[in-house]
């Protein structure tokens, strides 16, 4: 069982840091108490999530993985913007979420402060909080860490960034990110099992992997796609994603400065088209704007 003394000697993400985050920030930038930079109904994530209400969001400050390319920079690094919260705050304003019509509570980047996500679920439940619980993680998981989040989520909405070891150690520094992703993946289809919808096409249970095409990468993402499909058939939802935004910050890589094209694009969904994927959700154009990154003001905390 999770408890606060994960905090003590930090082991929660695959870094194994060993930090005391109690007296200083790990390598996720964050200390033992939760740092949330936004809750609020957000529309913006797949269909069977979003809904017509919203998907209840909760940003967590800070992040295990630290991409260069992150659109969420404002709050994924050190000097990040976001408000101290216990794991109490943290179910308030799932609860407040709940009422405001959300069809689910979102936790984004919730793997750093994982003990903090659990009692707040368990504070909120006793509470009368009843919508499934979204984990949205960069998939950089320990399946150890996972087995115990296991009954408290319903649903894992998790990117699959690179199968490309040299690409995951060249953009995020972690050369081990494919092995641990697709340890991470399995042990979440093993929880959830096959999607399980309400009758007006909600997700209730399951498990949605998202492939977001990088510039200059369509050759990874196939490998990626081919992956998930060849070892889970249609019991996952595909998301393909072309909303890749280049950060105003240099990331120092010029490729990553450009959106990807049309053409990259339309490949990518016609090799998953070729292999048989049926359950994937696709992206029109125009979707690579900053409207996609939303305020982190501190609002609904």
């Amino acid at each position: 069982m999770l408890s606060y003394e994960e905090y003590r000697r930090c082991t929660l993400c695959p870094r194994l840091c060993g930090v005391d985050r109690t007296v200083m920030h790990g390598r996720c930038h964050t200390g033992s108490e939760a740092a949330v930079a936004r809750a609020a109904l957000h529309h913006w994530e797949e269909p069977s999530i979003s809904g017509k209400n919203g998907s209840g969001t909760i940003f967590f400050s800070g992040c295990s993985l630290g991409c260069v390319y992150c659109q969420n920079q404002a709050i994924s690094r050190e000097g990040h913007t976001g408000k101290t919260v216990s794991a109490e705050t943290v179910a308030e304003a799932m609860l407040r979420l709940m009422s405001m019509g959300a069809h689910n509570v979102n936790f984004v980047t919730p793997t750093h402060v994982a003990p903090t996500v659990a009692e707040a679920v368990r504070i909120a439940r006793e509470r009368g909080f009843s919508l499934p619980v979204v984990y949205n993680t960069s998939s950089y998981e320990r399946v150890e860490i996972l087995r115990e989040m296991q009954t408290t989520v319903d649903i894992f909405l998790a990117d699959f960034k690179y199968m490309s070891y040299r690409l995951a150690e060249k953009y995020s520094f972690a050369e081990d990110y494919p092995a641990v992703a697709r340890a991470a993946v399995a042990e979440m289809v093993r929880q959830t099992g096959a999607a399980v919808f309400s009758a007006d096409g909600l997700l209730l249970r399951g498990t949605v992997v998202r492939v977001l095409l990088l510039p200059g990468a369509l050759i990874d993402a196939k490998r990626i796609v081919k992956h998930l499909y060849e070892s889970y058939g249609d019991s996952i939802y595909i998301s393909l994603m072309r909303q890749y935004t280049p950060p105003r910050e240099d990331t120092g890589y010029s490729v990553l400065s450009r959106c990807v094209t049309a053409g990259e694009y339309n490949s990518l969904v016609d090799y998953a088209v070729s292999l048989g994927v049926k359950n994937a959700y696709t992206q029109e154009s125009g979707v690579a704007e900053e409207s996609f990154i939303p305020s982190f003001d501190g609002s609904g905390i």
